[in-house]
């Protein structure tokens, strides 16, 4: 696979079964969309700590990829791959759960802060920047006092099964989106 042209696409989450339907790994649950998609399955990278397929998705080169660090290291295995890949921060895009965003919202953007996402933050971190694209996958607030630490680790409800299906679905698409058609169309399909 000829890089120059490759995306790198990130999917955020924590490993293991005990975390796959949590809304902090909605990053990844959409990155095992685009797998379904172009009929890949991830295995593990021989020089990072993650799960990675080298996929085409409408034409175009990607690497989807699953760091399989905890949350919090997930900046470690990205660089890694970029570099490996030899992919610019241009064509990164992260995955990522948003708590100020309604369940089942997508926002898109390159760049900004963390908002207190420490997976945002290791990426920004092993980078030195925070120059990348984001898929911002809304989980909405916790409801009445619940810590939204103790939130993001809880499965979604079988009552929202639609909405995360939804969510993948429509995250996939702004992928896609950024890959082929670029930042603003996809910003005013997804952000408005």
């Amino acid at each position: 696979m000829s890089q120059s042209d490759a995306w790198l696409v990130v999917g955020l989450g924590n490993p293991g079964p005990t975390y796959a339907s949590t809304r902090h790994n909605i990053g990844a649950m959409v990155i095992d969309e685009l797998a379904r998609r172009s009929g890949s399955k991830l295995s593990r990278h021989k020089r990072a700590v993650a799960d990675v397929a080298e996929v085409r998705l409408n034409g175009i080169q990607a690497i989807l990829v699953k760091p399989m660090s905890f949350m919090n290291t997930s900046g470690g295995p990205v660089k890694a791959l970029a570099t490996f890949y030899k992919i610019p921060l241009e064509h990164i895009i992260v995955l990522h759960d948003e708590l100020d965003i309604p369940l089942s919202t997508i926002r898109v953007k390159c760049g900004g802060g963390d908002n207190g996402h420490n997976g945002l933050k290791s990426i920004r971190s092993s980078f030195g920047s925070g120059e990348w694209f984001r898929v911002r996958l809304g989980i909405g607030r916790p409801p009445g006092q619940q810590d939204p630490a103790d939130y993001v680790l809880k499965p979604f409800g079988s009552a929202q099964a639609v909405d995360v299906a939804e969510l993948c679905d429509n995250g996939a698409d702004a992928v896609i989106g950024l890959m082929t058609e670029g930042l603003i169309p996809t910003q005013n399909r997804f952000n408005s």
